[in-house]
């Protein structure tokens, strides 16, 4: 297998739309992106979708059409020191500063296109370090995220950008993009591996051709089988995926130890999946759902400290969050535990969804006329009552079991 210092995600990376594998919604003949580099038109945008579909490749080839300066900067090690050297050396040309993709410089040299990776993991004061520069136009802003940007990204940035989805990649789709793989490996590759690795990427390319590349390193094999695939798998040189099994396996640990009260083991698992490199906001995110939905009633104060671990979180970041993250688990762990609350709900929720709209009873209808007050409505209202105030068919039924 021939070696190279690069990923062979990065080796065989589509540098123009005839290449790009996946999002048709966005790419296909007529579509909005496709749109965009044909006019060469170029809007701040945020690319929201899973990982290994694309966003990266998308903003490079936006950036060679748009002929502008390109930056990649990733908001896990970036910062606002980063940011600024960028506006302060947009006046200048600077075609080889290290960091700067190679593409024709803009006829306005004050201006380039910064792609964010990971934009969820920029705090307020980042963001909004940013806004100036996005509005004016010195910089087209090309944010990549996995996370909602509704909730990740200030309404004030989100507001001068357009949001474009991407889907995970079919399984179709990754055998192609394999096939690729495999041929810049010049390797052979039995079908029933082919299937295997579509599979097991979940629809991420790069989790796909990260697995074969590892593969051919460790078996230096002329063709690779499946059987090379699962071995490889178990390798402990392989990085901990966020997006893959482990990812689950692991924040589902974590909720059930603290379910359990086992605080020694929420800890343990809050320590590995922070290490691991997991956003500390998606931790802080599942412990907010856990306050109600576990602790619920039986500590109604735990939803106020988690969504306090969160804007902290949210504020402070790596690595000092990581005190509010521990402070929060303990509390939620060794509180007491009562699901009443939700599970009311739900139980509420499928009658309503089963018996669709039924009659509010008259006493508790609104009655601003003098012909609703005629018919009834709002007739016998007390404001403290012991009668069931459900509607009739309902009536006494019982809902939240304390």
């Amino acid at each position: 297998m021939p070696q190279s210092p690069q990923p062979l995600a990065e080796r065989i990376r589509p540098r123009d739309l005839g290449g790009f594998i996946g999002q048709a919604h966005l790419v296909g003949a007529g579509k909005p992106l496709s749109r965009a580099l044909q006019q060469r038109t170029v809007p701040s945008m945020v690319l929201w979708g899973p990982p290994g579909v694309g966003k990266t490749t998308l903003a490079r080839m936006i950036a060679d059409v748009a002929g502008k300066p390109f930056y990649n900067l990733s908001a896990v090690s970036a910062g606002k020191a980063e940011l600024r050297n960028i506006v302060n050396s947009l006046g200048r040309a600077q075609a080889s500063q290290p960091g700067l993709f190679q593409a024709d410089q803009d006829p306005q040299p004050n201006s380039a296109i910064l792609f964010l990776d990971e934009i969820h993991r920029f705090n307020k004061a980042q963001q909004d370090f940013l806004l100036p520069y996005v509005e004016d136009g010195t910089i087209t802003l090309i944010g990549a995220t996995t996370e909602n940007p509704s909730f990740e990204v200030i309404s004030a940035l989100l507001s001068r950008m357009q949001v474009f989805t991407l889907e995970p990649l079919t399984v179709r789709e990754l055998e192609q993009i394999i096939a690729r793989g495999v041929e810049a490996l010049q390797l052979e590759i039995e079908p029933e591996a082919v299937a295997f690795l579509a599979n097991y990427a979940n629809g991420d390319a790069r989790a796909a051709l990260n697995l074969l590349e590892n593969a051919a390193r460790l078996y230096r094999a002329d063709a690779i089988i499946a059987e090379h695939l699962r071995e490889t798998l178990q390798s402990k040189h392989l990085r901990y995926d966020k997006s893959g099994e482990e990812h689950y396996n692991t924040i589902s640990a974590f909720i059930k130890s603290m379910r359990a009260s086992d605080i020694d083991a929420a800890l343990y698992y809050l320590a590995r999946m922070v290490d691991s490199g997991e956003d500390p906001k998606f931790i802080a995110r599942r412990m907010v759902i856990f306050a109600s939905e576990d602790v619920g009633m039986a500590d109604s104060a735990a939803l106020t400290v988690a969504n306090d671990v969160f804007r902290a979180v949210e504020t402070i970041g790596l690595p000092e969050c990581q005190f509010h993250l521990a402070h929060g688990v303990v509390y939620l762990a060794g509180a007491p535990k009562d699901r009443s609350a939700g599970s009311g709900y739900f139980d509420a929720l499928e009658d309503a969804r089963q018996h669709g709209n039924l009659p509010v009873p008259l006493r508790l209808r609104n009655a601003p006329t003098a012909l609703m007050r005629q018919l009834g409505y709002g007739k016998g209202y007390q404001a403290y009552t012991d009668e069931s105030l459900l509607p009739e068919e309902l009536a006494g039924k019982r809902y939240f079991r304390p």
